[in-house]
């Protein structure tokens, strides 16, 4: 019966100034808390991007976008000219009570505006996100807590994606015991793409992409594992024409089912 959910709050008048705001319930949604900020750094910044986690002792876990390191930065996602200060990813676990713990920053620099993903698996949370390199590349990156600590964040694989300015077209990932399956969207040598790629040791290691869409592809992808380790990848084809909804059911020796239409 115990619910959590989040929505965005403006906190100031620059465009990317907000904060999350986090309510929760006990009683199947029949009333709620009031609201719970997150980040504890009461800076009118971008926070936004959320991946909310039910970790295993009972607390919620959230993973999110925090821009507080971009204080005083003009208003602009476009890349352009290197950032002085950057984006990151952070953390905290809030308990039914709303009390605020470990929260922590996951990784320094990563990509403005690509949607978060985060899920359990056996051996604790995973969670993944575009990163941002020095160089403009922005690959998927996964990092890791176990046993109360967060690990090193590593590539789900090298696409080696260099944009200079934000997709805007995060990761998926899921777990089913140690099985974790990842998806994303990539716009790698000017050729779009979907991909998902399989890991049986929690999200330690993962194996080679699998390349899942039929042709053209916009990304905005979604993801299901399945009792039987395949994944159900969904994501949006097509031009800014017109598109479709497709699923398609992927194994991970890299046997893919046929395309369907939603």
């Amino acid at each position: 019966g115990s619910l959590a959910a989040h929505w965005l709050v403006k906190s100031g008048s620059a465009t990317y100034a907000y904060d999350v705001n986090i309510a929760l319930s006990k009683d199947g949604g029949q009333t709620w808390t009031k609201p719970i900020v997150p980040h504890l750094d009461n800076t009118q910044t971008e926070h936004g991007f959320v991946s909310l986690i039910p970790l295993n002792d009972g607390r919620l876990g959230a993973v999110w976008l925090d821009g507080r390191n971009m204080k005083g930065m003009k208003d602009d996602h476009d890349g352009g000219k290197p950032l002085s200060a950057n984006m990151t990813l952070r953390y905290a676990a809030i308990d039914a009570a709303g009390k605020i713990t470990d929260e922590a920053q996951l990784d320094e620099r990563v990509c403005e505006c690509c949607q978060t993903s985060a899920t359990l698996s056996s051996d604790g949370v995973v969670a993944v996100y575009r990163d941002r390199s020095q160089n403009e590349v922005r690959d998927i990156y996964t990092v890791r807590k176990t046993n109360d600590s967060w690990g090193t964040p590593r590539a789900v694989h090298a696409d080696n994606w260099e944009i200079n300015g934000c997709p805007v077209n995060g990761p998926v990932v899921a777990a089913f015991n140690n099985n974790v399956a990842v998806a994303w969207f990539t716009g790698t040598g000017g050729k779009p793409a979907v991909k998902v790629a399989f890991s049986a040791d929690d999200g330690t290691t993962f194996g080679n992409p699998i390349q899942v869409d039929d042709g053209e592809t916009l990304g905005r992808v979604d993801l299901l594992l399945l009792p039987d380790h395949s994944a159900l990848v969904c994501w949006l084809s097509g031009t800014a024409d017109g598109g479709a909804i497709k699923v398609r059911r992927v194994r991970a020796d890299g046997t893919l089912g046929p395309p369907a239409v939603i």
